[in-house]
């Protein structure tokens, strides 16, 4: 073998993430119907996920043994962490320094594992290791991922 098969695999998806979403399930006569919370915005960023990868994979076979993930995912800080006037270009002093709020990192991490799943990697259960973390940027949104 040669050390082409363990090279990382390491690319960037620009925009906003977004995670599997909530689903609620009901019942309409006799039949169970289930919905999904936003599925246009996770259609859309799995469409980016999906070309991001495939560029990075260039022309390669998806992985078929272990894989290990980092991840990073990386949300522009809201208005309302800033402050106004003379004040707008730092941050108020009760601006979270870490990303704790939504969306859930289960739920991106689901959804993008989904996006590579054939691309990247045959399947997501070949995943035995995830790094990954939430955290702020003053740039574009994006997702950092390194898979090896």
């Amino acid at each position: 073998m040669t050390g082409k098969e363990f090279e990382a695999i390491r690319f960037t998806i620009y925009g906003k993430a977004a995670g599997m979403g909530s689903k609620t399930a009901f019942v309409r006569g006799n039949r169970a119907i289930i919905t999904d919370a936003n599925p246009q915005a996770r259609k859309q960023w799995a469409n980016a996920v999906t070309a991001a990868a495939a560029e990075a994979m260039n022309g390669r076979k998806p992985l078929v043994g272990p894989v290990s993930a980092e991840v990073t995912f990386c949300f522009c800080r809201p208005k309302s962490h800033y402050g106004t006037g003379r004040n707008s270009g730092g941050l108020k002093g009760s601006a979270p320094m870490l990303h704790s709020q939504s969306p859930d990192i289960d739920k991106l991490l689901r959804a993008l594992f989904d996006a590579l799943t054939g691309v990247c990697y045959l399947d997501d259960r070949l995943i035995w290791k995830v790094t990954a973390e939430r955290q702020w940027t003053v740039n574009q949104a994006r997702t950092l991922v390194s898979i090896e």
